[in-house]
């Protein structure tokens, strides 16, 4: 995926998108857009190839300043360029001060537009640089750990303002396909989805959690011995975790809580959310919580994944 030939005319000032009309006459239809970015070695090639098999127009490394004109010609192309991926990294870091500035002239041309960004543990990062043999961009003369510590600092507003945040620390190529392919397969785009994410606490936070939901204070199946070898997808498994005191008001309260803030990122444009409901070990309580949660947000009309991270670890 290479910047193409279009993107390297001649500058005009103040590169605005042009949201008028075609030399034709025909309205000038502004392509949709999702800026792909995150941490080196986290995936950002796989989601960027994901999108361009998905039928994205793809452009790999763009300066910020160029999106805008890229965009203009993309509204030129009488619709032959509807959808818009790019990807911005820090081998561009000398253009990565201009992303903000850009954004908001983005935003005020009315560009729809999305930010991806692509995260992983620093465990993670480090094996796949090593096995590679390649530096990290930005380590210089030091260590991978140095080169990936500067890189969340630069990033880090930007992953703060992202739409969708991927943590690829346990994903295999084929699984963060899977996952582009849940957010962008689907030719209509719905208001919201969710992705409501069990997990176990002894095995650590999801990093793309904007909500973390703890219902370990449910007494543990685990410890009931008739009930350990199973899930909380099983039947048993769930009625024991919703029978205990407190479990259903908590239901309900979290399910309240996530109506109200579903709306209010209904009206705030934000497209993307993940709910991350722990348990100690990520196999009862927090499945069995998940699934009742994921079926409350599809009756308020809310898109939604179901994902259990650690169910099976044991």
């Amino acid at each position: 995926m290479s910047t193409p030939h279009e993107a390297q005319e001649p500058e005009r000032d103040g590169a605005e998108v042009n949201t008028g009309t075609t030399d034709q006459g025909e309205s000038a239809a502004i392509p949709e857009l999702v800026i792909i970015s995150g941490m080196s070695g986290a995936g950002r090639s796989t989601a960027a190839k994901c999108l361009e098999d998905l039928g994205w127009f793809v452009v790999d490394n763009i300066p910020p300043e160029l999106i805008a004109p890229m965009v203009e010609l993309g509204a030129r192309s009488q619709g032959n360029v509807a959808r818009i991926a790019v990807v911005v990294d820090v081998r561009g870091r000398r253009f990565f001060a201009n992303l903000k500035e850009s954004l908001a002239t983005l935003d005020a041309q009315n560009v729809k537009r999305r930010i991806v960004f692509l995260e992983s543990s620093d465990e993670a990062l480090v094996r796949r640089f090593e096995s590679v043999r390649r530096p990290h961009p930005l380590q210089g003369d030091g260590r991978i750990v140095d080169g990936i510590a500067a890189e969340r600092d630069l990033l880090r507003e930007l992953r703060g303002d992202a739409d969708l945040v991927i943590d690829t620390s346990s994903l295999n190529v084929h699984e963060l396909r899977a996952k582009m392919d849940a957010q962008f397969a689907g030719e209509e785009v719905p208001e919201l989805r969710a992705t409501v994410m069990s997990f176990g606490f002894k095995y650590g936070l999801p990093v793309d959690a904007d909500m973390v939901i703890d219902c370990r204070f449910i007494p543990n199946p685990h410890w009931v011995p008739e009930l350990r070898p199973f899930t909380g997808l099983n039947d048993e498994v769930s009625s024991y975790v919703f029978s205990q005191p407190g479990s259903k008001e908590f239901l309900d309260g979290y399910a309240e809580l996530l109506r109200i803030v579903a709306e209010g990122y209904r009206r705030e444009g934000k497209r993307y959310v993940t709910i991350a409901v722990g348990c100690t070990g990520g196999k009862h309580r927090s499945v069995a919580m998940s699934e009742k949660l994921a079926r409350r947000l599809v009756s308020e009309g809310v898109e939604t994944v179901v994902v259990h991270r650690d169910m099976g670890r044991e």
